[in-house]
């Protein structure tokens, strides 16, 4: 079995992994011009369900490492006013696990095929039940399966379900993220926290490694190589409805907002990182009608993308991986068909991928900054 997986996002490439141990081939198509293109190096937390998702998609060798290179998720999910002081509360902290993405992603990638500079322009299903991937250079590639986990601008989803697109909520956020350093340390109280400022809100979140990402696979896996990053803090502040930059930069559009807030608050955005901070909008991808059962099908952020607010999307699209991983090392070992596995795969994921869809949504509004 031969399957191409469009899109080397977290989803895509746990599923590489968890293909690549059962000793099923699997190769990555990319759009970006090279792995680092973009830099993805934001918090995520990751519930139960979705590090155990990672965990089997990994190679168990492996597992020491990604339990040194995580964090614990903690926060008191308050609500504070820009001065710090506390005004009402978000409701239960949610328990888990933090990740780096941009770390999380790099082990993912050790051993993988990954072709970049492959944008994928479409598809073709043959006669014998293969599929082409065509791409806007090279030769098609031919394959048993092909995985679309490009993103909600799925290239993918745009030829297997056209009626299929994304909503833009009209919500735009700036992100950021700054070195944790002893000073920031006694923002702890808003890690977690929402801060309501007029016309804006603003998240913190810690990230702090067990151990450093560097030196962890140093020690427990030599052949892994992770960028050498150290605690941060990431930040984001969602803007009113349909918001922008205007000509700012996006610390500017941040700090312009934030006068008369706590100096801590201004500082953590002052000494951000420029290269890492943009302005995002948040759209959303609704499982629509079932598309024919067949071989191409989707995965992730192409097929139920989230709102950030729900905390679920990372979770979802490796869910779905290890769902996926699993239902075709059924059809490798001969248990079901390929077209069974596959639509096995996307009874469960259709009917849990809008559920973490409509959470996200329904969160959305704790988080909107009031006109």
């Amino acid at each position: 079995m031969r399957v191409s997986i469009a899109g080397a996002g977290l989803g895509g490439l746990a599923l590489a992994q968890g293909l690549r141990g059962a000793g099923i081939e699997a190769a990555v198509y990319e759009r970006d011009p090279a792995i680092t293109a973009r830099f993805q190096g934001y918090r995520l937390v990751l519930n139960p369900a979705g590090l155990e998702a990672v965990r089997g998609c990994l190679p168990s060798r492996w597992h020491p490492l990604l339990d040194a290179i995580v964090g614990d998720a903690y926060g008191e999910r308050l609500i504070l006013d820009p001065r710090l002081n506390t005004i009402g509360e978000l409701g239960p902290g949610r328990t888990g696990t933090v990740v780096d993405r941009h770390v999380l992603r790099h082990l993912l990638l050790t051993g993988l095929t990954v072709h970049t500079g492959a944008a994928l322009t479409g598809y073709g299903v043959l006669g014998e039940g293969k599929v082409d991937a065509r791409f806007a250079q090279g030769d098609p590639v031919t394959s048993d399966l092909l995985v679309g986990a490009d993103g909600v601008n799925s290239a993918v989803r745009a030829t297997l379900a056209p009626r299929t697109a994304p909503t833009d909520t009209g919500v735009r956020f700036v992100i950021g993220r700054t070195t944790l350093t002893e000073r920031f340390s006694g923002l702890s109280k808003a890690f977690g926290s929402k801060i309501a400022g007029d016309g804006v809100s603003l998240l913190l979140g810690a990230m702090r490694f067990r151990t450093p990402p560097k030196e962890a696979a140093e020690r427990l896996a030599p052949e892994v190589t992770l960028p050498d990053v150290r605690d941060y803090v990431r930040w984001a502040m969602i803007l009113p409805p349909n918001g922008s930059l205007g000509a700012s930069t996006p610390q500017e559009a941040a700090l312009s907002r934030m006068d008369g807030w706590h100096p801590e608050l201004r500082a953590l955005v002052e000494q951000s990182d420029p290269d890492n901070s943009t302005l995002l909008s948040i759209r959303v991808v609704e499982p629509g009608e079932r598309w024919a059962p067949g071989p191409v099908t989707l995965l992730g952020d192409a097929i139920h993308a989230t709102s950030p607010t729900g905390g679920n999307g990372a979770n979802t699209a490796l869910r779905d991986a290890d769902l996926l991983r699993r239902c075709l090392i059924e059809a490798a070992e001969g248990r079901r068909d390929l077209v069974g596995a596959v639509g096995e795969y996307e009874r469960q994921m259709f009917e849990y991928g809008a559920e973490a869809v409509q959470h996200s949504l329904d969160a959305l509004p704790a988080y909107v900054p009031q006109p």
